[in-house]
């Protein structure tokens, strides 16, 4: 089937016909991909000061083994290449060799994060955290939001957060302008030691058991309400989850062929 033969398709392809922009990035604040899944790290510095900070630069890297990474723009970089980093960075790169070489070799450390998922009751909490506070400063005395001791690293996690990831570092890749030169990020990649979920925003066992999903344990979209980055200061949440099983080719490849031709002849689309 054709996007254009269904009514929402039919309307949205229609909205092409008011023409493109086109944005060239060069010298351009461009952030036109959403939603963005964001972020809420906890850290201790070396002076134990502890830390809160949300990033919307962030996602899953992979399953094995368990990575997620965000990445932080420094506050400040200059053209001597030396940079100012912040805090969620500084703190879980210290005391580590820092390296843009490939992932598991030197920069490797022992150093300590936890990755926070917001959820729409205790949004206004988490943004007051990206108040730009001097570093002797803790954000969760501004917050509101409560501490809760971790099992395997130093930084505690967020007891409101319904999903937590206690993570060790992986990795940091330094980001260079390629023009200019300059340091003007890192990239913080974490392994994940262990996951806090709340029972309550779960899908129902018995559901997965009928729509015969592997997972044992699925987290509910429009119970947990997790925010995400729209753009500007425009956020966002999943109102109405979906869910689309997943098709084999080894189980529906000669039925799906048959559909494909089908429709190809009676469209005269040919081969």
């Amino acid at each position: 089937m054709l996007v254009e033969e269904t009514e929402e398709g039919r309307k949205w392809v229609e909205g092409e016909k008011q023409g493109w922009k086109r944005i060239d990035t060069e010298g351009e604040d461009w952030i036109g991909i959403q939603p963005r899944p964001i972020a809420f790290v906890s850290s201790v510095s070396e002076n134990g000061v502890d830390n809160l900070a949300p990033f919307s630069f962030f996602n899953a890297v992979g399953p094995f083994p368990p990575l997620v990474s965000y990445s932080a723009m420094n506050l400040t970089w200059e053209t001597d290449g030396t940079s100012k980093f912040k805090d969620s960075v500084e703190n879980v790169k210290a005391s580590s060799k820092r390296t843009s070489s490939a992932i598991g070799t030197a920069a490797c450390a022992t150093k300590e994060f936890t990755v926070n998922m917001i959820s729409i009751p205790w949004a206004e909490q988490a943004n007051f955290a990206s108040i730009d506070t001097p570093h002797d400063v803790s954000e969760w005395e501004l917050t509101g939001l409560t501490k809760m001791e971790s099992t395997h690293v130093k930084a505690p996690r967020v007891k409101e957060s319904a999903f937590s990831m206690e993570c060790e570092l992986f990795h940091t890749y330094d980001i260079i302008h390629p023009k200019t030169k300059q340091h003007t990020g890192t990239v913080v990649y974490g392994l994940v030691k262990c996951i806090h979920v709340r029972n309550d925003v779960l899908v129902d066992s018995k559901e997965l058991e009928t729509s015969g999903h592997k997972a044992k344990i699925v987290v509910d979209p429009a119970k947990i309400r997790t925010i995400a980055r729209m753009g500007d200061i425009t956020y966002g949440y999943v109102r109405e989850p979906f869910r689309l099983p997943e098709s084999s080719w080894e189980k529906d490849g000669e039925v799906i062929k048959k559909v494909v031709d089908k429709y190809k002849k009676e469209k005269g689309l040919g081969n």
